[in-house]
């Protein structure tokens, strides 16, 4: 966020307020995906899609940077994910090992949080191979959904889809070895005069994890 001004602790802003928007149709989306309507799951994703381009553009614009909404962004992201698997694997599009890898791996970041949190230290900055992973995932599951929704395109987005999900999944864990050899050599690190703990690893949230 450089530029902008200080993160504030304000809950009611603009940009916030379409988070909230797009954490509320995460059901819908849900729903959708479950019954088999693909083509208005897909609407709603680009529709969420937009909403997420816009808070983070007014927070910048607007001067509205909160550390509510660095945390509901990386949140509605991962719903959005969590969504379509599960939505897709009920289906048996996916199986359910595949949910379970994915999902095993934020549990597993979220252990390596509550380590970093009682030796003093924030989150870790985002590796670029989070980032990578979760940007195939995000290509991935609405290609999957474009070609149950439409059997023109299914001999196209689905492998597409599958060669994207599993190499998503497998950057997926790749990252998280980082993160826990990250975690690891964090908490030997002894206590200097800098500052506290938090503030030397708090600089971005893990949210394209």
């Amino acid at each position: 966020m450089d530029g902008v001004g200080a993160v504030s602790s304000r809950v009611w802003t603009v940009p916030n307020a379409l988070s909230f928007f797009r954490l509320a149709l995460v059901p819908v989306f849900l729903w959708f995906v479950i019954v088999g309507e693909d083509a208005l799951a897909l609407a709603v994703l680009v529709v969420s899609s937009i909403t997420d381009f816009l808070d983070g553009w007014l927070a910048r614009k607007l001067n509205q940077v909160s550390r509510l909404g660095q945390l509901l962004d990386p949140a509605a992201d991962r719903l959005y994910i969590f969504a379509a698997l599960i939505g897709l694997a009920w289906r048996e599009v996916l199986p359910w090992w595949l949910v379970a890898v994915i999902v095993a791996r934020d549990v597993m970041l979220a252990v390596l949080g509550l380590i970093l949190a009682n030796h003093g230290f924030g989150p870790l900055p985002v590796h670029h191979l989070g980032k990578v992973a979760t940007f195939c995932l995000f290509l991935a599951l609405p290609l999957l959904m474009l070609g149950e929704a439409f059997d023109a395109t299914a001999p196209y987005s689905l492998p597409l889809g599958w060669a994207f999900a599993l190499w998503g999944a497998f950057l997926y864990w790749w990252a998280g070895i980082v993160y826990i050899r990250e975690t690891a050599r964090v908490i030997r690190l002894p206590a200097d005069d800098s500052g506290p703990h938090s503030d030397r690893l708090d600089q971005e949230e893990v949210d394209g994890a």
